[in-house]
Order: C-alpha cells, then sequence, then structure tokens
C-alpha cells in the first residue's frame, strides 16, 4: 500500500536462490501502473515474481478458495499447475484463448454472419486443449493430495479429501449440443464450468464447513503445495503465513509449529510474538512505519 499523503511506495528484496542470487524492486505509484523487476528485468506481472521465487502465500482472503465460488477454485488450480507442472504452464490460457474463439463465432452464426462449418477447427481445437487442461488438473491435485489429506489431519481436519468434478468434452460432445451453444451464445461444457470439492469426513467445506475449518483447509493447501514442490523440482518455496494463528487454538499452534520447523522457510505475522508456540530463528517488530 501507499502511505497516505505519499505518492509512491517501494519494496526492494535481494537474498540467494539455491547457488544463485536475486534482488526484486517494486515500485507502486498513483498514476501509473505497478512496476515489478527481476535482476534488472521488468516482468509483466507480480503472479511471475511470485513463481520465479517459488513463494507460496496464505492470507485470510485466500479462504475465497474454498468458500467462493467455482470460478476462484479454477483460477488457483490453474496456478499450482503453473508451478508444478511448469512445461504446461500456458494450457489454461491457450484454452481461454480458443474458448474466446469459439464463442465469438458462436455468435457470428447466431447473426447470420457464418456458417456451422467455419466452427468445425475451432470445436477440435477447443476439445483437444480442454483435455490437456483437464488432464494436467487432475495431475497436480494427485500429486497434492496426500500431503493434503496429512497436513489437515495434523490440524485437526479429518479425512479431508480434493477432487476434480468435471470431464472434458470431445469435439463430438460439443458438436452435438451446437444447437443449445448458438442459442446461448456460448460453450456450454468444458473446464472453464468445472469445479475442486474440497472436503473433510465426506462433507463440502464450502456448504458444510465451519470457518475454521475452511481456514485450516487452505493452509493445508498451501503447506501440501510447498511439500510438492520440494519433492518434484527440488525447490525449497518461501512460505509466506499472514495472519494464521489468529483463530487457531493452543493445539493447532503447536502443530502447525512443528510442520514450519521441518518444512521451508516461513514467514509469520502476528499481533505479539507470543501466538508462536516455538522460538522463531528471527524477529521483527513492526511499529509505524518502522522494521526493528
Amino acid at each position: 500500500m501507499i502511505r497516505l499523503g505519499a505518492e509512491a511506495a517501494r519494496v526492494r528484496l535481494g537474498g540467494t536462490l539455491g547457488a544463485n542470487a536475486y534482488s526484486t524492486d517494486v515500485v507502486l505509484t498513483r498514476r501509473e501502473s505497478r512496476r515489478v523487476e527481476l535482476n534488472g528485468e521488468r516482468l509483466g506481472s507480480s503472479d511471475r515474481l511470485r513463481n520465479e521465487l517459488t513463494t507460496l502465500v496464505f492470507t485470510p482472503d485466500r479462504l475465497a478458495v474454498v468458500k467462493g465460488g467455482p470460478a476462484t477454485r479454477r483460477a488457483y488450480l490453474d496456478r499450482v499447475v503453473s508451478r508444478l507442472l511448469p512445461a504446461r504452464a500456458t494450457i489454461a490460457s491457450e484454452y481461454t484463448t480458443a474458448l474466446g474463439q469459439r464463442n465469438a463465432g458462436l455468435r457470428r452464426v447466431r447473426g447470420g454472419f457464418s456458417t456451422r462449418e467455419a466452427l468445425a477447427p475451432w470445436t477440435e481445437k477447443v476439445a483437444a486443449l480442454a483435455d490437456s487442461l483437464v488432464r494436467a488438473r487432475v495431475e497436480v491435485l494427485e500429486l497434492l493430495s496426500p500431503g493434503f489429506a496429512e497436513t489437515a489431519g495434523e490440524l485437526g481436519l479429518t479425512s479431508a479429501t480434493l477432487t476434480y468434478d468435471g470431464d472434458p468434452p470431445t469435439a463430438a460432445d460439443l458438436t452435438a449440443r451446437i444447437d443449445l451453444d448458438l442459442e446461448r451464445g456460448v460453450t456450454g461444457a468444458g473446464p472453464h464450468l468445472h469445479d475442486l470439492r474440497i472436503d473433510a469426513s465426506e462433507r463440502d467445506l464450502r456448504t458444510f464447513g465451519s470457518q475454521g475449518e475452511q481456514r485450516m483447509a487452505v493452509l493445508a493447501l498451501v503447506l501440501a503445495e510447498a511439500d510438492a514442490l520440494r519433492d518434484r523440482l527440488g525447490v525449497s518455496p518461501l512460505v509466506l503465513l499472514d495472519d494464521v494463528l489468529s483463530e487457531l487454538d493452543g493445539d493447532r499452534r503447536r502443530s502447525l509449529s512443528h510442520m514450519i520447523e521441518r518444512g521451508s522457510q516461513t514467514v509469520v505475522t502476528a499481533t505479539a510474538a507470543a501466538a508462536l508456540p516455538i522460538e522463531p530463528a528471527q524477529t521483527l517488530y513492526v511499529s509505524p512505519g518502522e522494521v526493528g
């Protein structure tokens, strides 16, 4: 955030990732778009910086991954695909582009400016990319699920599971429903409509979970992804846990502390140092405008 009365804010960070040194520079101004640099190169988005530095974040607003709509969970899954399966990082955007072209074609046909035959190449393209995207999403869930179940269990969330809800449509499936798609002007089947089900003890946590349980589920997802990154890519991510302790009881705080000790480098924010039951490697106190 830009401080009240100031024109800009800047965050500079330097460190090492494995054997390589890095430096970042993020600048916010009131009149221009955010500028993000890594080792002197300007990046197109903050997401790329987080991926390049392999950083995972828990903040209270991340509860939307569990309690929000399907679009939020799809976006989450596609971010995980880009981190755990870097070779397939562009599948989601490629699918979105092809889907947009097919939808535009549907509207042209409906308006009498094109023919159904002209849709065929985009139908084939959408079906092929849908299959690739669903396969990638299912694969990352298979990578996350064991760690998610174990971590959630340690945090008191028993029998936690992740399930992908949806099957990729074939070109034949899309062709068979073309009349309905023409009527609506959009493609009504595909991974852009799928969902991720997050359960505990056979309960859908979106509908039947308490806010505490939803919080535990999101935290378990973050820690499970950190484990998967270490196991699959040999990368130990930086884990940022913002205000994660405020709604945890003593037992869960102790469980989380033990996970932090045996896991990645982790930064935890809290309103009091005593909130964390273990002795941290370093404590920083933040008061208006200064860190010490």
